[in-house]
C-alpha cells in the first residue's frame, strides 16, 4: 500500500469508530479525563459487554488507550501522534462542550449512585 492509501485508511477507520453515538458517548465522558469501565456503563447505562465491545472498536481506532490496575481497566483519550488526527478529535471535543452529552450522561451516573448503584467518577 501506498502511504496515501494506508494514511486514507487510517482515517476511515478514525471516522467509522466515531460513527456511533455510543462511541462519541464515550469520547464524550473520556474528554473529562481516565475512566473506569464500570463507571462509563453505569453512565452510559449500557450492558458492560456492550461498553467492552465498544471500547475495543475506540482502541483498534488508536482513538483511546487502555491501563490496567489490578482487575479494573481505565481507560483515556490516547494522545494521537498525527498532528491533524489530533486537531480532529480536539474540534470533535470541543463541540461537545456545547452540548449537554456529557453532563447529561455525568448526571445518570451520579443517579446510580443515589439509587445504591456504583458510585461514578465525578463530573466537572
Amino acid at each position: 500500500m501506498s502511504i496515501v492509501s494506508d494514511e486514507v485508511e487510517a482515517l476511515a477507520r478514525l471516522f467509522k469508530a466515531l460513527g456511533d453515538e455510543t462511541r462519541l458517548r464515550i469520547v464524550a465522558l473520556l474528554a473529562d479525563g481516565e475512566q473506569c469501565v464500570c463507571h462509563i456503563q453505569a453512565a452510559l447505562d449500557v450492558p458492560q459487554p456492550n461498553v467492552s465491545r465498544h471500547l475495543a472498536s475506540l482502541r483498534a481506532a488508536g482513538v483511546v488507550a487502555d491501563r490496567r490496575e489490578g482487575s479494573w481497566i481505565h481507560y483515556s483519550l490516547k494522545k494521537q501522534t498525527d498532528p491533524e488526527r489530533e486537531a480532529q478529535l480536539r474540534a470533535l471535543v470541543r463541540s461537545f462542550a456545547g452540548l449537554n452529552v456529557r453532563r447529561n450522561d455525568c448526571e445518570e451516573d451520579h443517579g446510580d449512585a443515589k439509587r445504591g448503584g456504583r458510585r461514578g467518577a465525578p463530573c466537572k
